[in-house]
């Protein structure tokens, strides 16, 4: 049933031609309103600086093709987005086929796939076709239109704040900026949003903040916005993209590899697949963990995938379709990041009462002559303590401390009864 609920909307978004900004975008996010009306939809004008990058410039275009010498169309943008370069400069040219040549992308491994192809930050333009229509192409004089303008704009992106008991809080994020790809683009949006319903209409422990905006320079500006506090309440966060095939579970590490969400992730990923998952290094990151994980941001974050960027032969191509995400696809990934959630809501965690170590002796949590505990005890106690920083669950704190969850559990109800810590 959710499955099917995720793939109408999907097919819904799939249409609409997205890029970094524009209409696309911010059709989109209404739509994605529409399931989640407490989504905000934000705008942030080109040139805004943020880190080592800038807004770029808001992008538009109505009409695109390209007439072969006897005036007949060889491609058109409106029978297909990937058929014009992403960002092309506004073009309208005859032109003899050799020089028109530089201009055309195909993939002669894929001689039926349209590519995706893009040029955000460099003046291009472009069209994409198949590699079998590119050689069917006969010389003579060829007209190329492309009615496009760069124009001082905005960038838009969506958020979405789910409070919940505690204000420690998981981040989830999404994008919305590639044209008409089902898995690479709107799966991951579609399930996000379907996910933010059914966070909505429960009682949650944690507090959930959902993030919308395009690849790369979105997440930039959002970390270049809200670093302090993301680092300050976020204990878990999922990055969620091409999630609705039905090949394979995946995950992309953390840059550390040992964050809770690592643990998580790991965890029910190998109960879901009956431990057949694909676990990959941080090195073959390709997504927007590239930003969450970067040094000096470090959020305890991975990514979850069904067959991951560059793993399947339909990635960035117009074969990206609904041959490859089905309903069973959605309902695979929706319930990995459901299941993600839901574990995180069953663990506890706890924060140390005082900075440094407390004062043990006068607790008789201290070994002395004649002394009730022993100093085996006490490590525990003291390690235990160590970890209590709020993010580490008593599963994850048992594996550092070298402990069992038996005994964790014992040293954290002792703590409790002192006053020692408090659940996060």
């Amino acid at each position: 049933m959710i499955g099917r609920e995720i793939l109408q909307f999907a097919q819904r978004l799939y249409p609409i031609h997205r890029s970094l900004t524009g209409e696309g975008v911010r059709d989109t996010l209404e739509i994605i309103k529409e399931l989640v009306p407490a989504l905000t939809i934000q705008s942030v004008p080109s040139g805004t600086l943020c880190f080592d990058w800038k807004v770029p410039k808001e992008w538009e275009i109505s009409e695109a093709y390209l007439l072969d010498p006897d005036g007949k169309e060889v491609v058109n943008f409106r029978n297909h987005n990937l058929h014009v370069v992403g960002y092309s400069e506004p073009i309208d040219i005859e032109l003899d086929l050799d020089d028109l040549q530089s201009h055309l992308y195909s993939l002669p491994d894929f001689p039926d796939s349209i590519p995706y192809i893009t040029s955000y930050y460099e003046p291009r333009w472009g069209f994409c076709m198949t590699d079998t229509q590119r050689r069917r192409l006969r010389k003579g004089r060829y007209r190329a239109v492309i009615r496009s303008r760069k124009f001082d704009g905005v960038m838009n992106f969506g958020e979405l704040l789910i409070p919940g008991a505690s204000k420690s809080e998981v981040f989830l994020s999404t994008y919305i900026c590639h044209p008409q790809m089902a898995n690479n683009e709107v799966s991951g949006p579609s399930v996000l949003a379907h996910i933010g319903k059914w966070l909505g209409s429960r009682d949650n422990k944690l507090s959930y903040r959902l993030i919308f905006a395009p690849e790369t320079i979105g997440a930039i500006y959002y970390l270049s916005q809200n670093l302090s506090h993301l680092k300050d309440r976020v204990i878990a966060g999922f990055n969620i993209t091409c999630i609705g095939d039905d090949r394979s579970y995946s995950m992309i590490s953390s840059r550390t590899g040992d964050t809770l969400a690592d643990w998580v992730a790991e965890t029910v990923l190998s109960e879901i697949s009956d431990g057949n998952f694909n676990k990959y290094s941080f090195l073959e990151r390709g997504s927007d963990e590239r930003q969450y994980c970067s040094p000096g941001v470090d959020l305890p974050l991975v990514t979850l995938c069904r067959t991951k960027f560059y793993e399947f032969e339909e990635y960035h191509t117009s074969r990206d379709n609904f041959n490859l995400v089905t309903e069973n696809g959605l309902a695979g990934g929706f319930e990995m990041v459901k299941g993600c959630l839901e574990y995180l809501e069953k663990q506890k965690r706890y924060i140390a009462s005082f900075p440094c170590e407390p004062q043990l002796g006068h607790r008789n949590l201290y070994p002395t002559l004649g002394g009730r505990r022993t100093e085996r005890f006490t490590e525990k106690v003291l390690n235990v303590l160590m970890y209590c920083d709020g993010h580490n669950d008593l599963r994850r704190i048992a594996e550092l401390c070298r402990l069992t969850i038996d005994e964790v559990q014992e040293v954290a109800e002792l703590l409790l009864s002192e006053k020692l810590i408090f659940e996060a």
